[in-house]
């Protein structure tokens, strides 16, 4: 057993405390329904700011009421207008901490941007925002930091995947004590951080520098830019507020484990003459395992305590249920299975603990039969629907938590650090939002 000085063991203790408190579906998922919000996106805490139907939310910057010209709603789109006149849109509502989710569409040869952190002390949005770049061009690939899914000017977006013109395009912007992440279509296509010598040094050597306000607002506006070069459309354009209490969760010690793009930072360990190319790829944002031959992909860094997030779904077309699951602190050769605990995915078994090679820990021995222990209720989505997960390893305790619910508990597991495996296992299976925040 590994003993912690008193100072680290009080911190430990306190992420502990912190995590199982606010163990929340923070990851943002689009809704079936355009424009609408699920019950458990509600419960979540996410709220929305187009109801495909009216302006209400919104109005003209600087002004009291939304515009007159310019800007339409139609067919649950909130379109602006070519050479509308109509002016930059505002949120009447101000946020700090936040989460916010759109799609969206553009028209030939559209420019536009979605700007945040806005205050109305100046007399355009954007001597004080942030922006999040909008741009329709023949180049889907270009990567400047004028190009979709950059921060205007200052960031450019890496590995990303733009849609053409016409079709639909989802952006994702995360804000969190000063925290920037931007992505596009599933990918994180960039991350910042406001007020860090990289951001001042950028700042400085941009037009920004002239503007004393800019990226200096802590609270403010949501602002949809009318740069009045063509025809663009939002909907479903969600928000969801980061309480102080998860700011954890996108924290310099929060790391994604998977870009989007690429299994950069993976290697694996598969049965026979298999590649990992062979058995996982990536579409769409989405790590998409064929389930054969059986083996898994690992993570090349080692992790023993954290808190690991991540996304789950069996092939929503064929809606095969299948099995699956999450192994971590491993130690020893590589092989299948290694010595290590599992964090168990198999449909309708999500929660479960599997003891693999007798690994030391301790379970609850009402639940326990042999090297498994059930989970205490069945939490999981249906079959073919996202599913999150947590999984707590902290000292020598380990706790398990699907949509929410936590299921199962163990103690006195040995600590050590190991890579983090994803199982192939007979089954084609889908991941994303592989985050893992350190204490």
């Amino acid at each position: 057993m590994i003993h912690l000085c008193s100072s680290r063991r009080n911190s430990v203790l306190s992420f502990i405390f912190l995590v199982l408190t606010f163990s929340i579906l923070c990851q943002p998922v689009f809704s079936g329904e355009p424009n609408a919000i699920t019950s458990s996106e509600s419960a979540a805490g996410w709220i929305s700011l187009f109801d495909g139907e009216s302006s209400r939310g919104w109005r003209g910057y600087r002004k009291d009421n939304f515009p007159t010209k310019g800007w339409t709603v139609e067919d649950g789109w909130l379109r602006v207008v070519k050479a509308g006149g109509g002016g930059n849109i505002v949120t009447i509502d101000q946020f700090d901490d936040f989460i916010l989710e759109l799609e969206w569409k553009t028209g030939k040869g559209a420019n536009s941007g979605i700007m945040y952190l806005t205050n109305e002390n100046n007399g355009a949005p954007y001597e004080s925002a942030p922006e999040y770049q909008i741009l329709d061009i023949e180049d889907l690939t270009s990567s400047d930091n004028t190009s979709a899914g950059g921060l205007y000017g200052l960031y450019s977006p890496m590995n990303k995947k733009q849609n053409p013109t016409g079709e639909i395009n989802h952006s994702r912007i995360v804000h969190c004590a000063g925290n920037v992440e931007h992505w596009l279509n599933g990918v994180r296509v960039l991350t910042a951080k406001i007020g860090s010598l990289d951001w001042n040094r950028r700042v400085a050597n941009s037009k920004f520098a002239a503007w004393k306000d800019f990226g200096t607002v802590k609270k403010g506006h949501i602002c949809l830019q009318d740069h009045n070069d063509s025809d663009l459309w939002y909907r479903s354009i969600k928000i969801r507020e980061i309480p102080a209490t998860e700011r954890w969760r996108y924290s310099e010690k929060s790391e994604l484990l998977f870009n989007g793009h690429n299994l950069e930072g993976w290697d694996a360990f598969l049965k026979g003459d298999a590649t990992k190319d062979d058995v996982w790829s990536v579409k769409d944002g989405i790590l998409i395992c064929k389930g054969t031959p059986a083996g898994y992909i690992h993570t090349q860094k080692k992790y023993q305590d954290f808190v690991l997030e991540l996304d789950w779904r069996w092939d929503p077309e064929t809606k095969k249920e299948g099995n699956s699951g999450v192994l971590f602190r491993m130690i020893g050769d590589h092989k299948v299975w290694p010595r290590s605990i599992e964090a168990q995915l198999m449909s309708k078994n999500a929660g479960d603990f599997w003891c693999i090679e007798e690994f030391p820990m301790t379970t609850d021995a009402d639940r326990t039969n042999g090297r498994n222990t059930k989970k205490t209720e069945m939490a999981e989505n249906p079959v073919g629907e996202w599913n999150h997960y947590e999984i707590h390893c902290i000292e020598g305790v380990v706790t398990l938590i699907v949509n929410g619910k936590v299921l199962n508990q163990a103690t006195d597991c040995m600590q050590v650090a190991g890579p983090i495996c994803l199982q192939s296992e007979g089954t084609p299976i889908q991941f994303k939002n592989i985050r893992i925040h350190m204490p």
